[in-house]
């Protein structure tokens, strides 16, 4: 604020191997939200197969900007992918997939403490798929909340579509049912978000082959694809709603983050392209990518405007800032014997507006080893 830094930090246990949606703040700026989908590190533990299934979400007071405090810890269905709080703060959804079922959670956090968690199975609310497959091959990647605060999204990668959830309270306790049909889009929809005025949904589609047993195989090496959902009417019939796919557009390669932009005319994903792959490998980059696109939020017209590189290692979360100025990407860690301004920390973009708006490279903000995700609020 007037142009002075206020640093602070806090322990919270948590893991990149989820989509980079385990981090949410409240509009107002005042409590950040994690969840831990694997739980910490044994003695002993070496391989990411030591971890244990994580089952905390955490939330932590930012009052005092300088010396963040944890307020309160919930625990809910193990392996929670990612997670959204509502618009009034006052509740967070959490999708989970364990070894048995996909959950959608809702848990009310008002006055510093969580309370009771409703853990809502996903196959109970239609969204099903083969019996022989785990979870009947249905995983939750993200969750979101309409800004209405009706209604959530819940992206289900592994069968390329979004089902649209309304939030209700019964007998005092959150429910949900389906708002319409689930919509299918591109392959491996991993995250999304809906527009500020809440008329389309959008997703970045990945692309990846989820059946491959290697890293070659399971990355692509051809862009990925942004979906554009138009809502149905929020006042409308929720059973009957029907909600479309009304547009796409390629982006770059291995598309993992997206953003819009407050006024919802820009759109941005990162992309970690082929950063991903050890140095000998033939499909490993030093570059990843930032793509700008623009975006018409009356008639859901997308339109790429261009790829914006950069040199980092497995980019994932992004965002833009309040006024939509600067654009920030999240960049895990730096490549072998880089420079400690080329290490992890966010990359950060002004954004040119007008006609032909531009993305213009301003430089890195280092932070510890491991950034994986990033939220602004006042």
């Amino acid at each position: 604020m007037d142009g002075v830094v206020i640093t602070g930090s806090l322990p919270v246990s948590n893991s990149v191997t989820a989509a980079p949606e385990i981090l949410a703040l409240t509009r107002d700026g005042r409590t950040v939200f994690v969840a831990e989908r694997l739980g910490e590190r044994p003695e002993g533990g070496v391989t990411v197969r030591d971890l244990p299934p994580g089952n905390r979400l955490f939330a932590v007071d930012l009052a005092d900007k300088a010396s963040p405090r944890l307020a309160d810890t919930a625990e809910v269905t193990a392996f929670p992918e990612a997670l959204a709080v509502s618009p009034d703060g006052e509740h967070v959804a959490i999708v989970s997939n364990t070894s048995e079922a996909s959950f959608a959670q809702i848990v009310r956090y008002v006055d510093g403490r969580f309370g009771e968690v409703a853990r809502l199975d996903l196959a109970e609310l239609g969204i099903k798929g083969d019996a022989s497959a785990a979870r009947g091959g249905v995983t939750a990647t993200n969750v979101q909340w309409h800004p209405s605060g009706r209604f959530i999204a819940v992206n289900i990668n592994t069968q390329n579509r979004v089902a649209f959830l309304d939030v209700m309270e019964v007998d005092g306790r959150p429910a949900l049912r389906p708002w319409g049909k689930p919509v299918e889009v591109g392959a491996d929809p991993f995250v999304g978000r809906f527009t500020p005025d809440g008329g389309f949904y959008i997703t970045s589609d990945w692309g990846r082959n989820l059946a491959a047993t290697d890293l070659a195989g399971r990355v692509p090496d051809t862009p990925s694809v942004i979906s554009v959902i138009q809502l149905a009417d929020p006042s409308g019939p929720v059973m009957t709603a029907r909600h479309e796919r009304v547009a796409s557009a390629t982006t770059d390669v291995a598309a993992e983050g997206l953003a819009v932009s407050p006024d919802g005319t820009l759109i941005a994903t990162v992309n970690m392209r082929g950063t991903a792959f050890p140095s000998g490998s033939p499909r490993h980059q030093r570059e990843a990518s930032v793509t700008l696109l623009t975006f018409d939020p009356a008639s859901g017209a997308i339109a790429k405007v261009a790829d914006y590189p950069f040199e980092g290692v497995l980019p994932e979360g992004g965002t833009f800032d309040l006024t939509g100025d600067h654009f920030l990407a999240t960049v895990f860690q730096g490549h072998d014997g880089d420079p400690q301004e080329a290490t992890a920390g966010l990359e950060v973009f002004r954004v040119m507006k007008g006609e032909r708006p531009a993305l213009e490279c301003l430089g890195r903000i280092p932070l510890p080893y491991g950034v994986h995700h990033v939220d602004l609020a006042p």
